[in-house]
């Protein structure tokens, strides 16, 4: 998939003309909408509707997690059926808390994310800190090789010229709810991952109802969108057939 294809929409009608689970991609520090597209591609080819969210921490350092937790959940209110609700990395922090008390959502992934427990922030769960004057979290010069090692090279400076410094205060922020506590949730492991090492991914993932593995790094959706697709149509399928 080339770089000016990610603007395309990857919206797909209900198979059928029945109802089915739809996916809502919530994306990590740093990023955007733009970057699930070559997954909504594949997604829409297998007939599966999605939506990608676009978190105010990543445009702005007065945005924290309770701003992404409510744009995240208003997508999810917008959507008539049922939802599989996805968070990326920092993106399954937002997604914990708008789930909470959500009626439509089937189950929750954890895409190489932090699935943390409530009154937990991203800085507490590695046991990091942040100068309180400090309002963004800048991008270190190992960019590509944390992120996108085993993204197609072109694919990869395409993206790395996309993403924006995050807001700190949304690292700051303590977890409010954590909807998984009542929603079902799948956790998606990437093996190949140098942003967040495999075995602290194994500790997350004890609080998932489902493992799952990629042998990826930390961007699948980048990497791998065809088989990621495949992955996230057998989830929401099983969730199509419990509905």
């Amino acid at each position: 998939m080339s770089p000016r294809n990610w603007d395309r929409a990857a919206d797909s009608p209900s198979v059928n003309g029945m109802s089915q689970v739809e996916i809502v991609l919530v994306h990590g520090a740093w990023h955007g909408s733009w970057c699930w597209e070559p997954l909504r591609v594949e997604l829409a080819a297998l007939g599966r509707r999605s939506h990608a969210v676009d978190l105010p921490s990543a445009s702005g350092p007065a945005f924290g997690v309770d701003a992404d937790a409510k744009v995240v959940r208003e997508t999810v209110d917008s959507v008539s059926g049922s939802v599989l609700l996805l968070g990326h990395s920092y993106g399954g922090i937002p997604v914990s808390q708008a789930a909470a008390g959500a009626q439509n959502i089937a189950r929750l992934v954890y895409l190489a994310a932090f699935q943390l427990d409530e009154g937990a922030s991203l800085l507490s769960s590695v046991g990091a800190e942040l100068p309180a004057d400090q309002e963004s979290v800048p991008l270190g010069d190992d960019t590509i090789d944390r992120f996108y090692a085993d993204v197609p090279a072109d694919l990869a400076r395409d993206a790395v010229s996309r993403l924006r410094p995050h807001s700190a205060q949304s690292w700051r922020d303590e977890q409010s709810a954590a909807g998984w506590r009542d929603i079902p949730s799948t956790y998606v492991l990437c093996e190949q991952d140098k942003a967040i090492r495999v075995e602290f991914q194994a500790e997350l993932a004890r609080r998932a109802d489902e493992v799952r593995r990629l042998d990826a790094g930390h961007s699948p959706f980048l990497s791998m969108p065809a088989e990621l697709a495949a992955m996230l149509d057998e989830i929401a399928s099983a969730a199509d057939d419990a509905s």
